[in-house]
């Protein structure tokens, strides 16, 4: 989902994107989940699961699970909205 709003971002969010190359939260935080979940996040960038599930909330990341058998490969596409 993308939301057309902007959100006004706190001091530790900015310090948060500084500490990663000034790459923005709304990039950052969905590779990061897919890189380590959530519990790598957390130790990574050193904030509370409550925040940082606040900060995906409030960015529209939306998180999906999919199971797939041996073998099997998931891909993932943009969607034209």
């Amino acid at each position: 989902m993308v939301q057309n709003r902007r959100v006004r971002k706190t001091k530790l969010m900015r310090q948060v994107e500084e500490q990663y190359h000034n790459e923005p939260l709304e990039t950052l935080l969905p590779r990061l989940y897919n890189e380590m979940g959530l519990p790598g996040m957390v130790r990574e960038i050193g904030i509370g699961k409550a925040t940082l599930w606040y900060w995906m909330l409030k960015f529209g990341v939306e998180l999906r699970k999919i199971a797939v058998v041996p073998g099997e490969d998931v891909y993932t596409q943009k969607s034209a909205r």
